[in-house]
C-alpha cells in the first residue's frame, strides 16, 4: 500500500519552528539573468517571485527591519574565485560586474541604505559576514525571498538553521526555473530545515512590527 510522501513525514519531519522575536528579511539573487527571457539561467518561476516580493519588500521596509540583498559576483576575467563551482555550472560565468545579467531586478532592487551581500557559492552563508550581520543586528529570524528554491534558497536555508536563525520561505517570493524541483525543495525545506509559509502570513507578521512604530 502506497502512502503520499507527507503521510510518510507524518510524526518524523516537519516540526514548526514559527517566527521568533526580531526578524531580517533576505533577499536571494534576484539578478536579471532570471528573468530575462533567453538568458541561460531564465526561469520562468523567478519572474513570478519577482512580482509576488515586490509588495513584501514594501512591508519590511514599512516595518523597519533589516533587509538585506544577496548577488553573485566573480572575477570579471577569469572567475577562479567561483571555484569548483564554476566547473560544474559554468553558466555562473556571467555573474559578474558590468553584465546586465547580473544586474538586480529593477522591482526588488536594494535601495542605498540597505545591505548588499555579495557570494561566490550557493548558501548566503558561506563565505560571507552574513551570519556575524544578523547577530550584531539580534536577529532571530531570516525570513527568505529569492531564487533559485532548489539551490540558493535551500543551500541559505540549511545554513540559516545551522547557524541558529529560524529560517521563513515564503512559498510565493521564490521561484526555480522548473516546478518539479521546485516544489520538491520547498517540500524539503519545510519538513527539515525551516518553515514555508505563505506571504499572506508573512505580511501579517511583518505588519506587527510597522504597528509598534
Amino acid at each position: 500500500m502506497s502512502t503520499s510522501a507527507a503521510d510518510n513525514y507524518l510524526g518524523v519531519w516537519g516540526n514548526r519552528l514559527g517566527f521568533g522575536v526580531r526578524p531580517a528579511l533576505l533577499m536571494v539573487d534576484f539578478m536579471q539573468g532570471y528573468t530575462t527571457p533567453g538568458a541561460p539561467l531564465y526561469a520562468p518561476g523567478v519572474v513570478s517571485a519577482v512580482a509576488e516580493a515586490e509588495s513584501l519588500l514594501a512591508q519590511a521596509r514599512r516595518s523597519s527591519i533589516p533587509v538585506i540583498h544577496t548577488n553573485i559576483r566573480y572575477h570579471a576575467q577569469h572567475q577562479r574565485d567561483g571555484g569548483v563551482w564554476v566547473k560544474k555550472a559554468p553558466v555562473m560565468r556571467d555573474m559578474v560586474e558590468g553584465n546586465p545579467l547580473a544586474a538586480f531586478c529593477p522591482p526588488v532592487a536594494p535601495l542605498p541604505d540597505e545591505v548588499v551581500v555579495s557570494k561566490q557559492y550557493a548558501s548566503a552563508f558561506f563565505g560571507s559576514a552574513l551570519a556575524s550581520l544578523l547577530v550584531s543586528e539580534g536577529i532571530d529570524t531570516v525570513i527568505i525571498a529569492g531564487c533559485s528554491t532548489s539551490g540558493c534558497v535551500r543551500a541559505t536555508a540549511v545554513d540559516a538553521l545551522q547557524h541558529g536563525f529560524r529560517p521563513i520561505v515564503v512559498r510565493e517570493c521564490v521561484g526555480d526555473r522548473h516546478d518539479e524541483p521546485h516544489h520538491a525543495n520547498l517540500f524539503d525545506i519545510d519538513s527539515k530545515y525551516g518553515d514555508v509559509v505563505s506571504k499572506t502570513a508573512a505580511l501579517d507578521y511583518l505588519g506587527q512590527f510597522s504597528s509598534r512604530r
